[in-house]
């Protein structure tokens, strides 16, 4: 039997595998200790905020991080952010093209795609990238559905996750 979709899928089973991994305590006491290290400990911090199976360790970290400006840690751990989006960005479009031009062609994705105009889709990518919900499906879309170049997903990438990251540390 051959898949039709078997990066997908696989993509799909290493998030479900992370989640296991990140679920030990021993990860999330690594990812508590981050505050330690200050600002850098900030930056790593915001590289986890983008990927689904370690945002919630991340929106904790920021949520019990009690930095002496909130800007400069929302600053930073956007840029770590951007990082981790960045690595998404490259990785979905290089290792997923064929697959999202197959997918493109699919009755229910062209039928979503007429119903929804490209301004619904950039608003739910970047609730996703905003918030600590997996980025991996925000920059998926962007990648996968639109025509974006990848220096504006940057700038979306830095100011999102800039802004969902200090919600979290209003907190």
């Amino acid at each position: 039997m051959k898949l039709r979709y078997p990066k997908l899928l696989g993509f799909i089973i290493a998030i479900i595998l992370a989640y296991i991994v990140f679920s030990n305590p021993s990860v999330s006491n690594f990812i508590s200790q981050l505050g330690e290290l200050g600002y850098l400990g900030t930056f790593i911090a915001g590289i986890f905020y983008t990927f689904g199976f370690t945002s919630p360790f991340a929106a904790g970290f920021f949520i019990d991080l009690n930095p002496a400006s909130i800007w400069i840690s929302g600053i930073i751990g956007g840029f770590g952010a951007l990082i981790g989006d960045i690595f998404i960005f490259k990785f979905a479009k290089i290792s997923f093209k064929d697959e999202f031009g197959r997918l493109k062609k699919e009755k229910l994705i062209k039928s979503i795609g007429n119903k929804l105009n490209s301004f619904v889709l950039y608003l739910i990518a970047a609730i996703l990238i905003a918030s600590p919900l997996p980025d991996e499906a925000g920059i998926t879309i962007l990648v996968g559905l639109t025509k974006i170049k990848s220096s504006i997903i940057a700038i979306i990438s830095l100011v999102l996750n800039t802004i969902g990251i200090l919600i979290i540390l209003s907190f």
